[in-house]
């Protein structure tokens, strides 16, 4: 979200058309016609006249219902995450970590929350302190979606033994959706779905039903999802995701 400060008044305000099609949502004529149709919101009210002004730091815009992100200098970033690097900025015993791939950004980065060392896949990371910190509180309860090689034959009563939840030594673990992607005798592939971030919970949890993790990697964190991302590679989070994040975050 790049600062654009050229095109508003000495208010500091914006024509909402306007905004809305610097934005990517639209040409500016599309931009009316959803305006005209009574699809975008301004702060909870339906805004249908043309010309009206917002400012774009503050408003808090909806179009057709998806929440457009605030003009901002914060950056929303995903990194699919190799195992073998810590999920710190910083190590003292000088193991790999993740500012080893943003070490050519300007901006001070946050994580947002963490990932084991030898767990790899999706980790976010953003400048903007009060959106890292609420999402990786687990009241939240963001969803996050893990993909586990484990040892030994999984099958239908894998999912719903995890189903109908699993009690660790630090308590109950629940676990939103399960399915087995791949079965041999001797290894199986399964996709879970959690909300909490305990401390190494899928491998615990997995080892606790009877089948170790051999390899585990994160796929997806609420709207956000790997996707195409190579190991290593890192990408901005899109308009949307930003929207549904900044929603979940009630920011």
């Amino acid at each position: 979200m790049t600062d654009q400060s050229s095109d508003l008044d000495d208010e500091g305000l914006i024509r909402l058309q306007k905004l809305l099609a610097t934005s990517g949502v639209a040409s500016r004529r599309k931009c009316e016609e959803l305006m005209l149709a009574g699809e975008v919101e301004v702060d909870g009210e339906i805004v249908t006249r043309l010309g009206t002004k917002v400012d774009p730091a503050t408003a808090v815009i909806r179009v057709s219902g998806k929440r457009l992100p605030p003009r901002s200098p914060n950056v929303y970033l995903v990194l699919n995450k190799p195992r073998g690097v810590v999920s710190t900025m910083s190590d003292p015993e000088g193991r790999r970590t993740l500012s080893d791939f943003v070490a050519n950004r300007p901006e001070r980065l946050f994580h947002v929350g963490r990932l084991d060392t030898d767990t790899d896949g999706l980790i976010m990371l953003t400048n903007d302190g009060d959106f890292a910190q609420r999402l990786a509180h687990p009241s939240y309860e963001m969803e996050k979606t893990y993909v586990a090689e484990v040892t030994g034959a999984v099958d239908k009563n894998t999912v719903k033994t995890l189903l109908a939840g699993v009690t660790l030594e630090d308590g109950p673990v629940e676990v939103r959706r399960a399915r087995v992607i791949s079965s041999t005798a001797q290894r199986g592939i399964v996709e879970l779905v959690i909300h909490e971030g305990r401390n190494r919970i899928v491998r615990r949890l997995l080892d606790e039903i009877g089948h170790p993790v051999q390899r585990l990697s994160r796929t997806a964190i609420g709207p956000v999802r790997i996707g195409q991302l190579k190991s290593g590679q890192l990408r901005e989070l899109s308009t949307d995701e930003v929207g549904s994040l900044l929603d979940t975050a009630g920011l």
